[in-house]
């Protein structure tokens, strides 16, 4: 079996379970609900793919890793104040720095690291796909070019503060609510505003007062993952990097 099978395998193994619960779910042999899930865990799994793909050496792993550490413990000394997620800051300016793939590798992998603390369950991919697109959208922001950063992430990340919340409601209508119907998942977010604005309240200020020093000192650490030596064959090389010559250290040259 040649490589390029490998890697196709999963990807055919989604795609097939996906196909499998959308023919179930026309004939009436599954729920709406099982239907929903199995289809949001596949994309899931394929963002996770692509996002891991893009991660490719051993310093980007390592320091994504170390990352996701920290935002994941970031999360549990909050956990009982409802609403109150730190977590979501920082995976909001890792994704603004590293881009979109770290920004969603550090999502998802926090909110399941964090959950071997606070409670494994049906909620946790749910909770990996919410703070994994929060971390990958917020890689784009960067493509707006202005000088008010703070202002557009602390806007950005109130924004995400209700999305997060409105993607873990669709995870607990699938889950709880039968039958499935609008109406179900509308009051549903209606019964979570409160912990919902609290959570784009929170975003919204620790971005606009801490993002810009959280911010330069992850630029830091990113461009120092990106330095390369290079090896100069001749003088010409070194010329055309403008580094200094032998003879440039002799006396009167």
């Amino acid at each position: 079996m040649t490589g390029m099978m490998k890697e196709r395998i999963p990807g055919l193994i989604i795609l097939l379970a996906v196909i499998i619960s959308l023919a179930g779910l026309f004939k009436g042999k599954i729920s709406d609900g099982a239907a929903v899930s199995v289809i949001s865990l596949a994309a899931l799994l394929i963002m996770i793919r692509w996002a891991k793909n893009s991660l490719v050496s051993v310093k980007q792993l390592s320091l994504i890793a170390a990352l996701t550490a920290a935002a994941a413990l970031g999360r549990v000394p909050f956990a009982a104040i409802p609403g109150v997620q730190p977590t979501s800051f920082l995976i909001i300016v890792i994704g603004f720095v590293f881009g979109p793939q770290a920004g969603f590798m550090t999502g998802a992998m926090s909110a399941l690291v964090s959950n071997f603390l606070l409670g494994q369950g049906p909620w946790t991919p749910w909770q990996m796909l919410g703070w994994g697109l929060m971390g990958m959208f917020a890689g784009y922001v960067t493509r707006i070019k202005t000088l008010r950063v703070s202002w557009v992430l602390a806007v950005f990340a109130g924004l995400w503060g209700f999305i997060f919340g409105w993607i873990q409601n669709i995870g607990f209508a699938v889950l709880f609510i039968y039958p499935l119907t609008f109406k179900a998942y509308v009051s549903s977010c209606l019964l979570s505003a409160a912990f919902d604005s609290l959570h784009a309240l929170t975003n919204f200020l620790l971005c606009l007062f801490l993002a810009s020093p959280v911010i330069k000192i992850l630029s830091d650490f990113h461009q120092r993952l990106d330095y390369r030596y290079v090896q100069a064959d001749s003088e010409h090389h070194l010329a055309a990097m403008d580094c200094p010559q032998e003879n440039d250290d002799k006396p009167g040259s």
